[in-house]
C-alpha cells in the first residue's frame, strides 16, 4: 500500500496578506486531530472566539471522518485535502477526497447525522461531488467581526 505524503503548508496571499491552510494528508483516522489543530490555529489568527472554534473543529473533523470511512471503503485509502482561509465573511474550509463519491452505502457504520450536524454548524455548507469521483464540503463560519479579512490585514 502507497500512502501520499504528509503535506502542510501555511501561505499568506499577497493580495490582502490573509493567512490560508492547505493541507495534504493520508485519508486514515490518525491525521484527523492534526488537521484540527491546524484549523484551530487559523481560526485563532482570525480571531474566532473559542464557541466559534469549537464548531469549526466539530465540523471540520465530521467532514474529515465521512471521508476517512466512506470515501475509500473497500479500497486502500488515499488522501485527503484540506483547505481553509480568512474571507470577508468568515472562515472557508474546504474537505476534499478522491474517493468513490457520495454513494448509499447499506452498511454504513454511522448514524447519517454527519451533514446535518455540519450543516448546523455553518453559515453554509455545499457538497460538490465530482465527475471523476469524490467529494468536496465547502464550509462557511461566520466572521468574528464584520469583516474578518480586512481586520486581519489591518493587524497584520
Amino acid at each position: 500500500m502507497t500512502t501520499a505524503p504528509t503535506t502542510l503548508s501555511t501561505a499568506t496571499r499577497p493580495s490582502d496578506a490573509v493567512p490560508t491552510l492547505a493541507l495534504t494528508v493520508p485519508a486514515k483516522p490518525s491525521e484527523i486531530s492534526g488537521i484540527r489543530r491546524a484549523i484551530g490555529a487559523l481560526g485563532r489568527r482570525a480571531g474566532l472566539d473559542a464557541d466559534g472554534l469549537a464548531d469549526v473543529a466539530l465540523a471540520v473533523a465530521e467532514a474529515c471522518a465521512n471521508a476517512v470511512i466512506h470515501a475509500y471503503a473497500g479500497r486502500d485509502p488515499g488522501v485527503l485535502r484540506v483547505s481553509a482561509e480568512v474571507t470577508h465573511d468568515g472562515l472557508l474550509v474546504v474537505v476534499a477526497d478522491d474517493g468513490r463519491g457520495m454513494a448509499s452505502r447499506p452498511d454504513s457504520p454511522g448514524l447519517g447525522l454527519g451533514l446535518p450536524l455540519m450543516a448546523s454548524l455553518t453559515t453554509a455548507l455545499e457538497v460538490r461531488v465530482s465527475a471523476a469521483g469524490g467529494t468536496e464540503i465547502r464550509m462557511a463560519f461566520p466572521a468574528p467581526g464584520p469583516d474578518a479579512a480586512s481586520a486581519w490585514a489591518e493587524a497584520g
